[in-house]
Order: C-alpha cells, then sequence, then structure tokens
C-alpha cells in the first residue's frame, strides 16, 4: 500500500460498524467509475477496501454540489475520474455532496435572505460530514459565489481541531467547475430591441434608447438580464412596450444566456473572485485552475497525485497553507478587481482557521503598499473570465500564476515560498518560465504587465455613521471617482431593497424628490457651490426652486430652457450635473434579513443614464461581484443593530470623500449657513420616533425568513459574519506583521 497516515488514530480500526457500512458506499463509487469511458483498468474488491480502512490508507472525500446549480451540472465525472485515482494510489475515496445555492436564482427574492447564512451552514456541513465519517482529506469540487470558501473555512477549522487533539492534519486540494460560456443577443431580438431604442428616441425619451442600446453591448448572462428588466421595465412605463411584449423579451434572452454544460459565469463576480482567491490561498491545482469544459482524466490526476504527497506533511495542511497565503489572496483579490463580497469571505476563512483577523487586516494589506490594477477585464469587448480560460488552455498564460507574476515584478511583495497544493512552493511553480509572462498575449489581454492603474481593490470607509463599509474602487473608473470625490450628496432613503427597487424604476422618481421640503434653494444652492459651480451662483439664484434642481439634475437639454441658457459655459451645460443623490438602502444587515446582495437596485441606477451619474448607493447589505459603479456595502453596526444607517431620511445630506475613505453626515444648520461640518449628533436620540417606527418594521419583515435561518448569533460584516461561537476561539494573531493605520 502506497501511503498510509501516520499521525492519530484511526476509527476503522475498532469500529466493526464502519467497516461494514463504508465499504459498500466504495464499492459503488469505484463501480460507477469504471463505466466512465476514460477510467480503465481498476481492480477493487470489498476486501481490499476493508483492509485499506483497517491499515489507515488516506480516505478521501471527493467534495460534490448539487446538480441544481449551473456549477454543478458535470460534477459526476470529474468526481469519478479523482476517486478512480484515489483508489489507484492506494487511497479509499468517498463521495458527498453539499447544498449550494445559486445568487443568481436567489436574487430579488426571499433566497437572497438565505444566501449568506449558507456559507456557514455549508461549513457546518462539510466539518459535520468529515467528522461523522473520519475522512482524512478532501478533493472539492468548487463551484460559485460564497461556497468554495465556505468548504476552505470548514476544512480550515476542522484541521486546527484535528490537531489540537492529536490526530492528523486535513490536506485538501480544490478542483473549481470550469468557466461557462456567455451567450450571444439573437439577431432577431437585437432587431426589435433596436426598434425598441428608436421608439423611444422619437418619443422624446433619448436616454432610454441609450440605455438599451448599452446593454446590448453586453455579452448574456443572468446579470444583464436584470439591466434589460430595469430597461424594459421603464420602456413598458412609458407606453412604448405592452406587458405580453415585455415578458416574450424576457423569455427570449433566458433562453440564449447559459450554456448547457453549465459552469461558473464569465463575469469577473463572486464565482470567479473567489476561484482566485482559492487558487491564491495556494489550494487549487494549477492543472484544473481555469478550464473551459470539466477537466480530462490526466489533468485530474496531476491533482490527486499532489495531494497524496501532502498526506503526512503537516505544514501542508489547509490551514498552514491558507494562513502562509493569507497575505498573498489579498492582493491577488485587489489585483483582479475582485468581488466586495471576498472582504468577508476572505476575513471568515481565517477566523475559522482560529485567526484574529477583520475587514481592516485586509485593507492593511492591500495598502501596505498599493495593489495596482493588473486586469483589463471586459463584458463588452470579448475579455470575460470565459476568453482568459482560453487564453489559459492555449498555453498563453499561467492564470493565477501569471497574476503572482506580474505582481512581483512589480515589486508588490508576494511571498513565493508559501506552500500550495503542488506539494510545493510558488517559487517552485514560477522557476518554470513557459507562458508565465502577461505580455505573451498581445491579442485582447486581460492580465497586464503594465497596470492600469496604481490602485486597485475594495476601500474601506469610515463615518460619523458607522464604524466601517468597503466600496469596491476596481469597480468604478477614474472619471466616476473624481465625479463622487468630495461632493456633497442628498440621501434618498429607502427602509428596503423590496421599496428602493420600486422606487428606483418609478420614471418620476426625481420629480418626487425635488419637491421634498428639506431641498429648501437655500440647500440646493449650497451643494451646487460645493459641487462645483461656485463661480455660477450669481446665475443660479435667478432660477426658482425646481427648475434650480432640474438643472442641477441635468434634466434639461444644455439649452432647452432660460435656466441652462443663463448658467452657459458652465459645468451643467457640458452634461455634469450638480446633483448627488445618496440612495440609502437600509434594513438589509446579517441580522436584520440575512445580508442579500443589493445588485438589482444597484443595475437599475448603472441602466439608467440619469440615474447613474446622480446615485451613489450605500447599504447595510451586500452587493454581487459583478456590481460596479459607486456602491457602498457591508455598513457596521446595521441598521438592526441601532446603526446610524437605519436613521437617516430623506432629504439628509451626506459628505462623500472617496480620496479620505469617509463617508459623512452633515449639520443641516451649519451648512445653510454656508459651512459644512460633521453632525455631532446622537440620531437614536434625536429621531426616537422613527428609531421605534423602523425597528419594528424590521423584526417584522425579519420573520419572512425561517427561524432556523436566521442570522443571529453572528458577528458583524467587518469580521466575516461568523458565527459567534467560532470568532470566540479565533484569539492567534495574524503573524504578517498587518495591522490598521
Amino acid at each position: 500500500m502506497a501511503v498510509i497516515v501516520e499521525r492519530g488514530g484511526n476509527p476503522y480500526r475498532d469500529n466493526v460498524q464502519g467497516k461494514a457500512n463504508e465499504p459498500i458506499t466504495v464499492l459503488g463509487l469505484l463501480r460507477q467509475a469504471e463505466e466512465a469511458p476514460d477510467i480503465s483498468g481498476l481492480s477493487y474488491s470489498l476486501g481490499e477496501i476493508y483492509d485499506r480502512l483497517e491499515a489507515n490508507a488516506p480516505r478521501v472525500a471527493i467534495v460534490g454540489g448539487s446538480p441544481d446549480h449551473p456549477a454543478h451540472i458535470l460534477d459526476r465525472p470529474t468526481a469519478l475520474r479523482a476517486a478512480a485515482r484515489i483508489w489507484d494510489l492506494g487511497g479509499v475515496p468517498f463521495y458527498f455532496s453539499v447544498p449550494v445555492l445559486c445568487d443568481g436564482t436567489a436574487q430579488s427574492n426571499i433566497g437572497m435572505s438565505y444566501s449568506l447564512q449558507s456559507r456557514n451552514a455549508i461549513s457546518e456541513l462539510v466539518v459535520n460530514q468529515m467528522e461523522a465519517h473520519s475522512y482524512h482529506g478532501a478533493f472539492v469540487l468548487s463551484g460559485c459565489d460564497k461556497t468554495p470558501l465556505a468548504i476552505v473555512a470548514g476544512l480550515a477549522l476542522l484541521d486546527r481541531t484535528r490537531q489540537a487533539r492529536g490526530d492528523a492534519a486535513v490536506f485538501a486540494t480544490f478542483c473549481p467547475a470550469h468557466v461557462l460560456r456567455g451567450g450571444t443577443l439573437p439577431p432577431d431580438l437585437r432587431f426589435d430591441f433596436t426598434d425598441v431604442a428608436e421608439k423611444a428616441q422619437s418619443a422624446g425619451h433619448p436616454e432610454l434608447a441609450t440605455d438599451l442600446r448599452d446593454t446590448m453591448a453586453y455579452i448574456l448572462q443572468c446579470t444583464t438580464n436584470e439591466a434589460y428588466r430595469g430597461v424594459l421595465t421603464r420602456a413598458r412605463h412609458l407606453g412604448l412596450i405592452d406587458a405580453a411584449m415585455h415578458k416574450d423579451f424576457e423569455r427570449r434572452l433566458a433562453i440564449n444566456t447559459c450554456h448547457p454544460d453549465g459552469g461558473i459565469c464569465a463575469f469577473n463576480g463572486t464565482g470567479n473572485s473567489s476561484r482566485n482567491v482559492v487558487t491564491a490561498l495556494g489550494l487549487t491545482h494549477p492543472a484544473v485552475e481555469l478550464l473551459t469544459a470539466p477537466p480530462r482524466a490526466k489533468q485530474v490526476s496531476r491533482a490527486v497525485d499532489d495531494l497524496f504527497a501532502m498526506v503526512n506533511a503537516t505544514g501542508y495542511s489547509v490551514s498552514s497553507i491558507m494562513v502562509a497565503n493569507f497575505a498573498n489572496a489579498v492582493r491577488v483579490h485587489s489585483a483582479t478587481g475582485g468581488s466586495t463580497n471576498l472582504m468577508m469571505h476572505m476575513v471568515a476563512a481565517m477566523i475559522y482557521g482560529g485567526y484574529d483577523v477583520n475587514v481592516w487586516t485586509v485593507d492593511a494589506i492591500r495598502r501596505n503598499p498599493p495593489v495596482p490594477d493588473i486586469f483589463d477585464y471586459s463584458l463588452t469587448q470579448g475579455r470575460d473570465i470565459f476568453a482568459l480560460a482560453r487564453q489559459v488552455q492555449a498555453g498563453n498564460l499561467r492564470g493565477i500564476e501569471t497574476v503572482f507574476f506580474e505582481l512581483l515584478s512589480l515589486g508588490i511583495p508576494m511571498d513565493s515560498d508559501a506552500p500550495t497544493v503542488t506539494a510545493g512552493t510558488w517559487r517552485q511553480r514560477l522557476s518554470d518560465r513557459r507562458g508565465l509572462s502577461a505580455s505573451t498575449v498581445t491579442e485582447n489581454p486581460i492580465v497586464l504587465s503594465k497596470p492600469r492603474r496604481s490602485f486597485s481593490g475594495v476601500d474601506v470607509l469610515e463615518s460619523n455613521l458607522f464604524e466601517s463599509a468597503v466600496v469596491k474602487i476596481s469597480g468604478m473608473t477614474s472619471e466616476q471617482l473624481d465625479h463622487f470625490d468630495d461632493k456633497v450628496c442628498v440621501t434618498l432613503f429607502f427602509e428596503n431593497e423590496e421599496m428602493a427597487n420600486t422606487g428606483l424604476l418609478d420614471i418620476h422618481l426625481l420629480e418626487r424628490l425635488k419637491v421634498h421640503p428639506a431641498l429648501t434653494k437655500k440647500t440646493l444652492l449650497g451643494i451646487a457651490a460645493h459641487n462645483g459651480a461656485e463661480a455660477a451662483l450669481a446665475s443660479l439664484r435667478v432660477l426658482d426652486r425646481e427648475m434650480l434642481f432640474d438643472l442641477m439634475a441635468g434634466i434639461f437639454a444644455p439649452h432647452g430652457a432660460a435656466g441652462n441658457r443663463a448658467f452657459a459655459g458652465d459645468v451643467v451645460s457640458e452634461g455634469v450635473p450638480l446633483l448627488r443623490v445618496a440612495v440609502v438602502i437600509s434594513g438589509q444587515g446579517p441580522r436584520a434579513f440575512g445580508m442579500p446582495e443589493m445588485f438589482t437596485p444597484m443595475q437599475h441606477i448603472n441602466a439608467n443614464q440619469a440615474l447613474r451619474s446622480l446615485a451613489v448607493l450605500v447599504s447595510d447589505g451586500r452587493f454581487s461581484g459583478v456590481t460596479y459603479g459607486a456602491a457602498i456595502g457591508h455598513v457596521t453596526p446595521e441598521a438592526f443593530e441601532g446603526g446610524g444607517i437605519g436613521l437617516l431620511d430623506t432629504g439628509d445630506l451626506l459628505h462623500l470623500r472617496l480620496s479620505e475613505r469617509r463617508l459623512d453626515l452633515l449639520d443641516p444648520t451649519a451648512f445653510e449657513d454656508g459651512r459644512l461640518v460633521s453632525w455631532d449628533v446622537r440620531l437614536d436620540q434625536n429621531r426616537v420616533g422613527l428609531a421605534t417606527q423602523r425597528r419594528r418594521t424590521i423584526e417584522e419583515r425579519r420573520r419572512q425568513i425561517a427561524a432556523t435561518n436566521r442570522m443571529d448569533a453572528v458577528t458583524d460584516a467587518s469580521r466575516g459574519v461568523v458565527p459567534l461561537v467560532v470568532a470566540e476561539e479565533a484569539q492567534q494573531p495574524y503573524a504578517d506583521g498587518y495591522f490598521r493605520d
């Protein structure tokens, strides 16, 4: 027998029931593997399975997902290939799967309130199954969203638990699902959408025509369908299409979106961000990292062979590899413009591994030194993750190894001596320079040798309203960053996402805001002065309040009104509005409502030309990995915990300073007097009645979630939203030497 697990006990040596029950599960798995077309020569029997269990041969669980998730449709062939190789090497293969929630399917319905909670549940399920059946290690078929880091977290917790009690360390390797090819807009549907755009143009709605044409430039993914939904809903409200046409368009979009072989969606969302981070944590084998189809037997065998080289090597256990590569993963996540969700998931995995980290730990690593933007990803120009996978499979690029190499070349302190699941270090992996440099890709490059910008990633913000929040600056162009930096914003408050989605699709939204009593002419003039029109105040003062609002919001055409003519030559006449609106969606935090993604309301903003130039979204919820634009989330403390975000109201003034990483509530009286002063007020005492009413609303609304799945005893978003019992044991300081500024 090739390998025996040397450390700790062997439950199967003394457990006669286990040696009766489990061999038949192994036998069934090997029988299925033998029927696979590219597997042959397997020799096995119940007696040999018994003998291996008795001798403490490596018991390896192949961990799959549920086939009702697109990333796991083709798990079974990969699992069978892994099982055959594990057996060939002298191990004992087992298979179990975990439920995997698809964030696209759960989007904008109650399912989103179960999404983040499922991450903690999956960690618990993995630990439970590994312990109950005494598996030594795992070959993980990882997919989308939060599941990959959930499994990392569970295995890391199990690893430290077992080592603390004197058992063998846990070893594992990850095999991500291949990349799902995006769909293409059919010619007949493109023709029909062009017709709708032309009707909108002729009817005096050029902004809607532009929004529809912009959306048509994207490859089809479930996320782009959400953008279409928002644009088409507006078209229906304007009478340009009817309800039947709208439904027909949605059907034709849906059936042309996803490739039937499944995989991880081709946008750079949480699924691909998780793939990148798990790889940068050293836990994904390069043979299976970025594929355009399920792995072949040879690719699986390479990963399993190296897995067996780590069986008795404690330095290559799951938690050892994860902790050694944590800073590497943070920097790769930043350089590739990864999802804001990973700001929680990376922290959570480390806490499960016993380390006392938080979002500020991640922030300090990313900013010392600043990580450059070397990822030129685009859904409109043929540079999606499927295109990246094709470059890797052609041998022109090496995925995260290339990102690692380019960051090293740019002077970023990547740890080349950290261990990985190749049973070697990054330094050993990078010693082979073939296809390593990003410069080898000359046509439509995605990973770059020369950075697009000197910074990237996710910023952590502070405030007089909250302790922490995050904003994905890699999802904002430099022009957008400048456009919203050092601007005074008018709050447009929504108590929850349902209200926000309705409000943001209201074609009269800005007209309703215009007449809000808090927006006095004096306040509007103050906003205009601060946001860039101080030199034109004399012209602005002659306007009445409503015309002033319209002008500041860019509602009028450049020369379509007397107000614009009076303001000729200023920035408004050049199409840059002076108004900024902070769309605040409260009551979405982990304890309030499971911390759902605010993808849909942000997509309604991004797909609306008028709102896109005005609005920043602020929430104690989170955002989809594919979200782009001015989206601030993960606000702590959340509204349910008495956080200030839940006590704001429409008309409040917020000062957004992205360059200084701050968002502050302004004193309205001082502002009317021409002074920009943070409001030093206890909103919970100042707005007692409002606080009581909103708390009651949140408590009532959270009953929509089944009691078993409410996230009550968890940390806040800055500490990963992990169970308190797990966080209480995370007392090991992170040894990399980084801490908050």
